[in-house]
């Protein structure tokens, strides 16, 4: 019996990162879940991914930390031996006002850096020996739709995932070919996230976003998982890219 390929996703107990790990262990992949604060998520994410067939190991760690990242992965190292798929989903974003510059915090802004952009890079350099090691490894990483177009969420969360865009699209140049790298990048999604972010205008502003959508519904965090499990699966050809996830509604204003 062939063994299972194995996964990584950061910020893996919540939202996108947890639609993720439940679709890859569907999909046969045994999976590290990475996580930071949510440590109650994280283990009833590890039982949900265990009944549906994978071992699941729990990873603790911020992965702004370099030394914590060089930790986690030797923890890889030692239960599974390798990697097929690295999913960059930790992130976190700042509080603001909207429009008012001097309400932004400069701690936040490095915070969100740290976390957003040098994580990412920290964990994808760490985990590149275990990934040479997997079948056709790849790397899928969450971007925003305000990356890549003005949007209300805070400048520091769109300037890094800004540079998220950049970073996938110069890690496929250095990495391949032998490891291919994409990014998603969710339009407004339904949850927690944008809950925090819009407060009591949550559920008036997600109606006037579902219903200005060609599809008539904004985006779930199972619509990602299924976009990054896509790209992780088929689109053996594909590297660089970045898949916008909103219904249509950017291709429509």
């Amino acid at each position: 019996m062939a063994s299972r390929k194995v996964a990584l996703v950061t910020g893996g107990a919540t939202g996108i990162g947890k639609s993720a790990v439940l679709a890859l262990a569907r999909a046969g992949y045994d999976v590290a879940i990475n996580y930071n604060s949510s440590e109650a998520a994280a283990r009833a994410t590890a039982r949900e991914a265990e009944k549906l067939g994978a071992k699941a190991l729990l990873a603790k760690c911020d992965v702004s930390d370099e030394a914590g990242v060089r930790s986690m992965l030797d923890s890889v190292n030692k239960t599974f031996g390798r990697l097929d798929v690295l999913i960059n989903n930790a992130g976190t974003t700042a509080s603001w006002k909207a429009k008012d510059l001097d309400s932004l915090s400069l701690e936040e802004w490095d915070r969100v850096f740290a976390v957003n952009v040098r994580g990412l890079f920290q964990v994808t350099r760490a985990s590149l020996p275990l990934l040479r090691k997997g079948d056709h490894p790849c790397i899928v990483n969450t971007a925003s739709i305000v990356g890549l177009r003005p949007g209300p969420q805070p400048l520091p969360y769109a300037a890094s995932k800004a540079a998220v865009v950049n970073l996938t699209k110069t890690l496929a140049w250095n990495l391949g070919p032998e490891i291919r790298v994409n990014a998603v990048a969710p339009g407004w999604m339904e949850g927690d996230w944008m809950k925090r972010m819009l407060q009591d205008k949550y559920e008036d502003l997600m109606g006037k976003r579902a219903r200005a959508t060609p599809l008539k519904r904004v985006v779930t965090a199972d619509d990602v998982a299924e976009t990054m499990l896509n790209l992780i699966e088929s689109n053996r050809f594909v590297t660089g890219e970045v898949m916008v996830i909103d219904g249509g509604y950017t291709s429509s204003t």
